[in-house]
């Protein structure tokens, strides 16, 4: 498949964005390549999926020669379009593990935030450098960050456009392991097949729950992980 390459590592989806000569950089063409991999039967019967990026990058971010003289009418059409790939990865019911190495700027970052999970190598460059072009991240990035780090430390990432490493963003809450150069894959994957081990449907009921949880009041949030229970009691488990 152009611009996403997807391979099977047993029950483990491997989906690489595979446009090194611009680092990734996340084409409208990129974008499609990723939704129509979320729906192949490769990540359909996966128990978990990975998301890595091919050369010296996880992605440097949006590609922004094809957004930039876009008007409101037909930036709208993007979010229906291949813009929704952001959400469509957060949406998916297996668990997330994204395999962070070089760069992962902008909407790379944010593509990184909807995973569920995010293991960094020793190479990792993170960052969010829309405000200082006149722009703002736009593809959950603020959303998730928010809910994440909170508004103080969000504020931070936004406003300054700093770059940070893998060792500064682990600090922050944001990653689950941090290795050597040139282990983020091996280690994502090792995530994986911990994730994959897990009853597939309580992992899936699971995220959904926290997803709420955290725009939920504490009583509602509370009566969601109940009924999420009660539900889950009633399947075999054997």
């Amino acid at each position: 498949m152009t611009n996403v390459r997807i391979e099977r590592r047993a029950d483990i989806a491997v989906l690489t964005l595979d446009r090194p000569e611009k680092l990734n950089a996340l084409s409208t063409a990129l974008e499609q390549a990723l939704l129509d991999a979320i729906d192949s039967d490769d990540v359909r019967t996966s128990a978990a999926v990975v998301i890595a990026g091919e050369g010296r990058a996880f992605s440097a971010g949006a590609d922004l020669t094809e957004v930039r003289e876009l008007g409101p009418a037909q930036i709208a059409q993007y979010y229906r379009g291949s813009g929704r790939v952001y959400e469509a990865v957060a949406a998916l019911p297996q668990v997330t593990v994204a395999a962070v190495h070089g760069y992962c700027l902008g909407g790379g970052f944010e593509l990184a935030l909807a995973a569920d999970l995010r293991v960094a190598d020793g190479t990792a460059v993170f960052g969010l450098p829309e405000v200082g072009i006149g722009i703002v991240p736009s593809s959950g990035g603020l959303a998730r960050l928010v809910r994440m780090v909170g508004p103080a430390k969000a504020r931070e990432l936004v406003l300054l456009g700093r770059r940070y490493d893998a060792a500064a963003v682990d600090r922050l809450g944001l990653l689950t392991d941090v290795v050597p150069a040139g282990g983020a894959l091996d280690a994502a994957l090792a995530v994986a097949a911990e994730a994959a081990a897990q009853p597939a449907l309580a992992a899936a009921v699971a995220k959904q729950v926290i997803d709420v949880a955290t725009e939920s009041s504490h009583a509602a949030a509370l009566a969601l992980e109940r009924l999420a229970y009660g539900m889950l009691n009633q399947v075999d488990k054997g």
